[in-house]
C-alpha cells in the first residue's frame, strides 16, 4: 500500500500537542501541503519547523477555533493561498477529570467550545468548499468517551458524543457529494496524558499494564490511522467511529 497526497491540502488542528504533532509530520511525509493550526503560536511553530528539517511542506497558523469566525478564516485562507482545501483534521481538543458537580458555568462553557464548537464551526466552513470542488474528507478526534461514561468526564464526554453525531451526519448529508466525514477514538496515550494517568491508583505504569495490548497507544498510531482514512484506500469508509484503543472498547469492565 502506497499513499501519495501529493498535491492535497490538509489542515490539521491542535497541530502543536503530540498527536497533531505526529499526524502534520506524517501527511507532509506523504507529500501533502500541510497547514498546521493550533491555538498556541510557539508549540505549531516547532511542529513546522520539525517537518521542514525534514524535507516536508508545512505552514503555521495560529486561531482559536471556538470563534466562529476564526474557524472561517482559517477556511478562508486554505482557499485563497492553496487553492482548495481536500483533508480537514479536526484533531484539537481535550479535558482534564473533574468532578462533574465542580464544573462551574464558565468551564462548561470552555469545554463544549473547545471539544464540540470548535469541531462543527471549521467542518461547517470546509464542508461548504469540499462540495464546490466536487468533494474532500473531514476527520475528528474523538474519544472513547464519547461512547461510554467515564469518571470525570461528563462534559467532555457528551461533547464527544456530539462529535461522533456530527460526523456521521455529515458523512449522511453529504456523501453523494463526494464528502466522507469519520471519527478516530483514541484510548490514553503515552504522549499528552500522563498528568491524568498519573492520578490513578498505581500510576502509569499500572495503567499501561492494564491495557489489553499492554501498553499506551502512541501518537503515531493515530497519525497512521488518519493518513489511511483520510486516503483512497479508504474511499468507501464514511460515517465511522473507528476504536484506536489497542482493545479497550472491546474489553468488558467487570467491577471489582
Amino acid at each position: 500500500m502506497n499513499i501519495d497526497f501529493s498535491g492535497k491540502k490538509v489542515i490539521v488542528t491542535g497541530a502543536g500537542g503530540a498527536i497533531g504533532r505526529a499526524s502534520a509530520a506524517l501527511f507532509a511525509q506523504l507529500n501533502a501541503q500541510v497547514i498546521a493550526v493550533d491555538i498556541n503560536a510557539e508549540s505549531v511553530q516547532n511542529t513546522v519547523d520539525s517537518i521542514a528539517s525534514s524535507g516536508g511542506s508545512a505552514v503555521s497558523l495560529v486561531a482559536d477555533l471556538t470563534d466562529a469566525d476564526q474557524a472561517t478564516a482559517m477556511i478562508d485562507y486554505c482557499i485563497r493561498e492553496y487553492a482548495g482545501i481536500d483533508v480537514l483534521f479536526n484533531n484539537a481538543g481535550g479535558s482534564f477529570p473533574t468532578p462533574m458537580l465542580d464544573i462551574d458555568a464558565e468551564e462548561y462553557t470552555r469545554l463544549r467550545a473547545l471539544n464540540f464548537d470548535a469541531v462543527y464551526h471549521a467542518s461547517k466552513q470546509a464542508l461548504v468548499h469540499m462540495i464546490a470542488n466536487g468533494g474532500g474528507v473531514i476527520l475528528t478526534t474523538t474519544s472513547g468517551a464519547g461512547s461510554a461514561a467515564v469518571p470525570g468526564l461528563a462534559v467532555y464526554g457528551s461533547a464527544k458524543a456530539g462529535v461522533n453525531s456530527l460526523m456521521r451526519s455529515i458523512a449522511i448529508e453529504f456523501g453523494k457529494q463526494g464528502i466522507r466525514a469519520n471519527a478516530i477514538a483514541p484510548a490514553a496515550a503515552s504522549a499528552g496524558m500522563l498528568a491524568w494517568l498519573e492520578t490513578r491508583p498505581g500510576g502509569v505504569d499500572a495503567y499501561s499494564a492494564a491495557q489489553p495490548m499492554g501498553r499506551l497507544g502512541q501518537p503515531k498510531d493515530i497519525a497512521h490511522v488518519a493518513a489511511f482514512l483520510a486516503s483512497d484506500y479508504a474511499g468507501f469508509i464514511n460515517g465511522v467511529v473507528l476504536p484506536v484503543d489497542g482493545g479497550v472498547e472491546a474489553m468488558l469492565a467487570v467491577p471489582a
